[in-house]
């Protein structure tokens, strides 16, 4: 008999402290990028020490980044495959939203939206490292010419913006989906969550058990 009360192991710590390293990078290189962006957001230098301390720690925090996701990435992208459940599951998006998932495909340990936010931001952080390589004048200025500086001035903010927003949609769909905080807090979800939103990985959870 499958116990709903029991909570479920969601996350190891060593994935969530991975998870939490990427979330901060991720975070201080918006507010120092955007520092760095427009004059009328110089004032969020100051978090950073200045205008010349926000130069040169921007770039570093990007190191960081990338290393902290190639670890999720590594963790978790054969989880992330898509699949014909995801098809179904995004033509009933408007259903999900309203709470009323009966009748659709049991998933696995995650869903479209998760999946299209992990290859969303995979394919933008290497983006953003390749652009902001080539913007790296400190290391790179001999290898790289003023045309492509440009090309990247532009790729690097736009990719930029677009892993802003895919954040603030993973924040988002966090907070609204009651009981999904405590899978990244306290590495576990109760077992009436998994089963609702996450069934097959809940009967493979069980099974292991």
């Amino acid at each position: 008999m499958i116990e709903h009360s029991k909570p479920v192991s969601r996350y190891t710590a060593a994935a969530r402290i991975n998870h939490w390293i990427t979330a901060v990078s991720l975070i201080l290189l918006a507010l120092s990028g955007l520092a760095l962006f427009h004059p009328s957001l110089y004032f969020l230098t100051y978090l950073f020490g200045g205008g010349q301390m926000t130069r040169i720690i921007h770039p570093w925090i990007g190191v960081v980044l990338a290393v902290s996701f190639l670890g999720l990435f590594l963790r978790f992208f054969t989880l992330n495959f898509w699949n014909r459940d995801d098809t179904v599951w995004m033509k009933n998006l408007g259903s999900v939203i309203n709470n009323k998932e009966e009748g659709l495909p049991e998933l696995g340990k995650y869903n479209a939206g998760q999946k299209l936010v992990f290859w969303g931001q995979s394919v933008l952080i290497l983006l953003l490292l390749g652009s902001g390589v080539v913007l790296w004048d400190t290391y790179f200025a001999s290898y790289t010419t003023i045309d492509q500086k440009r090309w990247s001035a532009v790729v690097h903010a736009l990719c930029a913006i677009g892993a802003i927003l895919i954040w603030i949609v993973h924040v988002y769909a966090a907070i609204w989906v009651k009981g999904t905080m405590s899978a990244m807090t306290r590495g576990s979800v109760s077992g009436g969550w998994a089963w609702k939103h996450h069934r097959k990985w809940f009967r493979q959870e069980v099974g292991k058990s």
